[in-house]
């Protein structure tokens, strides 16, 4: 039952993290027939007791459609021959997305353009119509 580290205040359960694995179908010849190399990871956003509730709730909006409908993330990585390769790509993913997760977006201020903002638009408006009305079939 060891904590796995994700950041310097958050850190994972190993037992929270549910492992299965299945026939890859990357690279590696006869053997992907053979070996169970790609590692299928789930992870109960809902209810780990170590995600703070902000954390749980941001994570669930940047899983998308890797989270299902009971709030469990489900991540596969299968580019590997190697099983260990594809468990640690699978977890550093997983660790990745909850440090994304941790990340507090700042609030969007509106704002207003300015003055000159808004004469710079204007005059450059005023330019292309005068060269749209000169494209015209010229007055006899």
């Amino acid at each position: 039952m060891p904590l796995l580290p994700v950041t310097r205040s958050i850190a994972i359960d190993s037992d929270e993290l549910e492992e299965s694995f299945a026939r890859s179908s990357g690279p590696g010849g006869q053997s992907v027939n053979t070996t169970d190399s790609a590692v299928m990871l789930r992870f109960d956003v809902r209810n780990s007791p170590n995600l703070p509730e902000a954390v749980k709730a941001r994570l669930e909006i940047l899983a998308g459609s890797r989270l299902t409908r009971d709030g469990v993330l489900v991540l596969k990585s299968e580019g590997a021959r190697s099983q260990l390769f594809n468990r640690q790509e699978v977890r550093e993913r997983l660790f990745e997305l909850i440090r994304e997760a941790t990340i507090v977006p700042k609030k969007r201020r509106p704002t207003r353009p300015s003055k000159a903002a808004k004469a710079r638009r204007m005059e450059g408006k005023a330019k292309r119509s005068t060269v749209k009305s000169l494209r015209g079939k010229p007055v006899d």
